[in-house]
């Protein structure tokens, strides 16, 4: 069976292939879902070192791990070096507060293959050989201001001359419910060197929180030569773990050492969760049970094969294999089936890629193919009941009552218990809603059911407020979000079309209703004056202003928010088009296309005609958009002042334009005929179609006319402002200088930085002036596709400005994409710029094999800055190098 064929058969999220995958987090300590305390200070209230120690109540965290999609049982792997202080179980990062730049992952891992059914995926993790240097890294970066680059671990010196072992983890599914697992660990350094591999298997402690008593069981046992754990579950019935070899069985608890972290006089149970490495590292030998050959274990819910290699030699590897499957197991599990699953789903893996990125060259198809591999690493399971977290659990003491108020209390409706793809597996382990709509278009070429899925679980009404909004993220659910996710139904649509000839209708209308209650919560919560033009807070944008767009300001003064009115003006575009798609099929869907072309109407002739004291978002002296100031003033008039900050805040109105193509004139009467009526009752609405005056009438909606658009598109293609080598830069680098604005009295200062921000402004990694951002490059590019489509050689651009070179708008487009895709790709010294001046740009192939994919770029050399695993909104790399599905790029 083909992975193709496998797809085929597995659309439903409960189909028995989507069953085991990697849904297990690489992080589940500090979040907000593990936050009990009364202040809302996750970070602190459950920190890195006690979480060998302490169960979670929501979900659960390993190494290069997987889990049922339920969460219920789980496997990663454990390792020590014989130096660290603790057995190595999970990856190390700081948190917010212990970052100079916010969360940062301190450790190298790389996601290397994978398939959409998770019938095979790869992993490499690069484990130092001296002890682990936690304390080193935290005073590292508490010495290093916001100035200073986040110290990494190469930085301490424990990586040199490659004094690490590369641990490399691989699944194969022999059927859906039977994983083939091989971990194999080589030493890269000039040394002999001891490792334990230490493969674990627990279940997600479920029965601790007075909710739900029933306890699952492990029991271990080896005999007649093979060593297995037992599992038991209400839900999952029973599974099986053998283990090649002769490892020592280690059985525990997943429970809480309440006498060690909370100095309590007895711990609800005999074994705790830090049994296994306590029992390794610390030689505690009553720690944990080890059961002798030829007898079982009594019942416990963690367990472990320890694998001891007293001296691995320098370039050898040693190999441990294991294989999950459900039922009893059996002898013959790692002989020729074992063998045979690994080297067939590795050459289908081979064959699905080859369709996908066989036209490209061998290192455009290497970054394609990590940059998939990583996006399906992002899907993790996801559990959270808000009216639990907020009540606290019956037994454990009552909940502060300060939580009813504060942290996404008006969100009690959510309950989920799903697979949702993550930002990254790290420093951002919980969904956001706009971070998921941009993975959903890499993820519509490889997998469009789960992207369809995705789209639809954020609108069901687990999900979806009441009112209409989306949840935003778990930090604060209520936050608000570009509104993307017409945008993003509507590729995942037409690249199922491109690919099919059908696109799925159904899923189109089930969306389209969900989202109608959306876009009234827009209208009804984000334009209080009712004239078109729409505040929303930082709406993802972070530091790009001057001031903190999610507060209010002094002197009774509020923004008008260009990127704002420019989102909705996209959005009920999007809106239309899907109206217009479906009405193809039901007339009375016209109806509701004539609607969000009428407020798409309104929204545009707001915005470059009138705002708060008849001042326009458009600045006719700058040719650009711009956030307005206004207030009113005390004898009842309006006063405004434009906010004259470059940034991509003026370049979304670019992403405001749709056709209408020819179809829509001849199949839908009722939409062309009240589209002229409009026309001839606001005749000032004409300026914001362009008609093809030569064969059939098409026409295209646009929120800038093609005037501004020539005059917007030369500030984004000046590589003195926004253009760089590597992309468009979030804030013009003409403001390296700094720019004051003067609100009530006080001034408030932008700088372009290429990189960190240094301004802690929302916190955390708040880093939006400067650097080159995936998504809204990537809305660029699609919306340059879009001008091309129906301008061609009408519509040329100078690219780049002042160079005297015109181009198409498609030919920009491509140009645009190739600089993005340079980012990961081998210059002539060998060198990725996204690698910088990190260790991975170091010479030799030990590093440079290795693709990483950041969360965003610096603005000047294009090296990697933010969370390094970040191939949720960057894999959009993938479609840029081998084609978006239903544009006319590469």
């Amino acid at each position: 069976m083909s992975e193709r064929e496998r797809l085929a058969g597995s659309g439903s999220a409960q189909a028995p292939w989507r069953l085991w995958g990697p849904y297990l987090s690489a992080r589940q300590w500090g979040t907000v879902r593990e936050d009990y305390s009364a202040n809302g200070d996750a970070w602190g209230y459950f920190p890195f070192e006690q979480a060998r120690s302490r169960a979670y109540r929501w979900g659960e965290d390993g190494i290069a791990g997987v889990c049922d999609r339920h969460g219920f049982l789980n496997f990663a792997v454990a390792v020590w070096n014989g130096r660290d202080e603790i057995l190595k179980e999970r990856y190390f990062g700081l948190s917010n507060a212990e970052g100079n730049h916010g969360e940062d992952a301190k450790e190298h891992w790389w996601i290397t293959d994978g398939t959409p059914t998770h019938s095979w995926m790869r992993c490499v993790y690069r484990y130092p050989q001296a002890a682990f240097p936690y304390a080193e890294l935290r005073e590292m970066a508490a010495r290093a201001g916001r100035g200073a680059r986040e110290p990494e671990l190469s930085d301490t010196g424990v990586l040199d001359d490659d004094r690490f072992f590369d641990i490399r983890v691989t699944y194969a599914k022999a059927g859906p419910d039977d994983l083939c697992v091989e971990i194999a660990a080589t030493n890269h350094g000039p040394d002999p060197a001891p490792l334990h591999l230490v493969p674990q298997f627990w279940f997600r402690n479920t029965w601790s929180w007075g909710r739900d008593a029933r306890r699952p069981a492990l029991i271990a046992s080896s005999a007649g030569g093979w060593s297995r754990v037992l599992a038991e579950h209400a839900l999952l019935g029973r599974y099986t773990l053998q283990f090649d070899g002769e490892p020592t069985l280690l059985v525990t608890d997943n429970e809480t050492d309440e006498a060690a972290l909370f100095d309590r006089p007895v711990n609800p149970s005999r074994y705790t969760k830090s049994g296994i490495g306590d029992h390794i590292v610390s030689q505690m030998i009553d720690a944990c049970q080890v059961p002798p050959p030829g007898t079982a274990s009594q019942p416990g819910t963690k367990a472990a094969g320890w694998y001891r290699f007293a001296e691995v030699a320098p370039g050898e590897t040693v190999t441990v294999k294991l294989r999950l499957v459900a039922g009893d197991g059996h002898g013959a599990a790692f002989g020729r089936t074992f063998a045979a699953a690994m080297a067939e789903r590795e050459a289908e893996a081979e064959e699905f890629y080859d369709e996908l990125a066989g036209h490209l060259d061998a290192d455009e198809r290497t970054v394609v193919r990590r940059a998939y591999a990583g996006l399906l690493w992002t899907k993790q399971h996801y559990r959270f009941r808000v009216r639990e977290w907020l009540d606290g659990d019956p037994a454990h003491p009552p909940a502060p009552g300060e939580r009813l108020g504060g942290r996404n209390a008006h969100w009690k409706h959510v309950d989920v218990s799903d697979v949702l793809s993550m930002p990254d597996e790290w420093e951002y382990p919980w969904f956001a809603a706009w971070d998921l709509a941009f993975h959903m278009v890499p993820f519509a070429v490889v997998d469009p059911a789960f992207a369809k899925d995705q789209i639809l679980l954020l609108c069901r009404e687990w999900l979806m407020h009441p009112n209409g909004q989306l949840p935003a993220y778990e930090w604060a659910f209520g936050d608000v979000n570009p509104p993307v996710h017409a945008w993003a139904a509507l590729q995942v649509y037409r690249a199922e079309q491109a690919a099919t000839g059908e696109g799925d209708r159904v899923f189109l209308a089930r969306v389209f209703h969900k989202l109608l209650l959306n876009f009234s919560w827009w209208v009804n919560r984000k334009d209080p004056e009712g004239n078109y033009l729409f505040e929303g807070g930082f709406l993802g944008m972070d530091n790009i202003g001057p001031v903190n767009r999610s507060e209010p300001l002094p002197g009774g003064w509020r923004l008008e928010q260009s990127d704002a009115t420019s989102w909705m003006a996209t959005y009920a575009l999007h809106l239309m088009q899907m109206a217009l798609e479906l009405a193809r099929a039901d007339e009375a869907y016209e109806d509701v296309a004539t609607k969000f072309v009428e407020h798409f109407l309104s929204i545009a002739h707001a915005s470059t005609h009138f705002g708060s004291a008849d001042r326009p978002i458009w600045d006719e002296e700058d040719g650009f958009c711009y956030d307005l100031l206004s207030r009113v003033r005390p004898d009842g008039g309006v006063e405004s002042h434009p906010v004259r900050v470059r940034s991509m805040v003026g370049l979304i109105p670019l992403f405001a334009v749709a056709p209408l193509p020819a179809w829509v004139f001849t199949e839908l009467p009722n939409f062309a005929e009240r589209l002229n009526f409009l026309l001839r009752r606001q005749p000032a609405f004409g300026q914001f179609l362009t008609w093809h005056t030569d064969g059939e009438r098409s026409a295209l909606l646009t929120l800038l006319d093609t005037r501004k658009l020539r005059r917007v598109l030369r500030r984004m293609f000046d590589e003195g402002e926004f253009l760089s080598a590597h992309g468009v830069r979030s804030l013009s680098a003409a403001h390296r200088d700094g720019v004051d604005v003067h609100i009530d009295g006080w001034p408030h200062r932008i700088a372009y930085e290429p990189g960190e921000s240094s301004t802690p402004m929302f916190g955390g990694n708040s880093n939006w002036r400067g650097p080159i951002w995936f998504p809204t490059n990537a809305l660029l590019v699609q919306s340059l596709h879009v001008l091309d489509a129906f301008h061609g050689k009408d519509l040329q651009v100078e690219l780049p400005t002042g160079s005297g070179t015109q181009v198409t708008a498609g030919e920009a487009a491509r140009e645009l994409q190739r600089r993005l895709a340079g980012l990961f790709l081998p210059g002539p010294d060998g060198r990725r710029p996204a690698d910088g001046d990190r260790v991975e740009a170091r010479p030799g192939e030990r590093w440079r094999e290795h693709v990483t994919f950041s969360e965003y770029f610096d603005g000047d050399t294009g090296e990697g800055l933010g969370a390094a695993h970040q191939t949720g909104w960057t894999a959009l790399v993938a479609v840029l190098i081998a084609g978006w599905p239903g544009t006319s790029g590469k």
